[in-house]
């Protein structure tokens, strides 16, 4: 175990109860859309990695085989645990695990999905990697999550900010090379979803439950805006507050 394994498990250990109930994660059109992209035949075997809470597990176990939720934080997967078995769901299981040496075998799989974590993954080739290879052939690994800017001086300063919002974050990956690290794990791009969630401030850092890093970030994030900087999201002041929009992604790829 690395020892960005041990931050990320400090944070979500910490953002565990914010996360479960955000708004943001509960938005019940990208759980629709995540389902549909991972029920493409009946009855799927589907693995979610870097499950957190469990939100999309439970949106997708109605209808599946089986849905399996591998989370290297202790305390998310005890939240996978209890919301599941609250919603009477007895076809999901909770694995310990990191994205990048899944304990799964390979082509066990119909379809891989991992929501807003790429960006935690200090190797992303390497998880993608994994994911290809616990997925069947024919199968789908679904992948949604922000995407930096291709201008690499707007990424760095994004990827910047959400570092110092939340330590456990690597980098968010443009899409470019996003759909490149997909393609050199032996898959296929099959569809490309974007759509932009529209950010305040105090919502994105309530998230986090670090209220000692919210004025500190909100300074330097301030004069950024006032001075025109936009990160690539758009950063900006609106009737006294910051807000910006994140560029997410739902990819579709496919193992031939």
């Amino acid at each position: 175990m690395s020892d960005h394994d041990d931050v990320v498990r400090r944070e979500f250990t910490r953002q565990a109860d914010a996360m479960a109930g955000a708004a943001l994660f509960n938005d019940a059109t990208v759980l629709e859309r995540i389902r549909d992209a991972a029920h493409f035949m009946a009855s799927p075997r589907i693995l979610d990695v870097a499950c957190g809470p469990g939100i999309v597990v439970e949106k997708l176990a109605p209808g599946a085989a089986e849905v399996v939720g591998c989370d290297i934080t202790p305390e998310m997967l005890e939240k996978m645990r209890q919301r599941c078995a609250k919603a009477g769901l007895a076809n999901v299981r909770a694995v310990p695990g990191r994205a990048e040496a899944l304990p799964f075998d390979d082509g066990y799989f119909d379809a891989v999905v991992s929501r807003s974590a790429v960006h935690h993954f200090t190797d992303p080739p390497a998880a993608l990697r994994e994911m290809a290879r616990v997925t069947r052939s024919g199968g789908r690994v679904i992948t949604v999550d922000v995407t930096a800017a291709e201008d690499a001086a707007d990424a760095a300063l994004h990827n910047a900010l959400e570092i110092i919002r939340d330590p456990s974050h690597v980098r968010m990956l443009a899409k470019s090379e996003l759909h490149a690290a997909l393609v050199a794990a032996g898959l296929r791009i099959g569809s490309f979803l974007p759509w932009s969630n529209h950010r305040e401030y105090g919502e994105w850092m309530k998230i986090t439950n670090a209220p000692e890093r919210v004025g500190p970030l909100r300074v330097v994030m301030t004069a950024l805006a006032r001075a025109g900087t936009q990160a690539g999201i758009g950063l900006r002041m609106e009737n006294g507050e910051l807000r910006f929009e994140h560029h997410a992604a739902l990819t579709v790829a496919v193992k031939p």
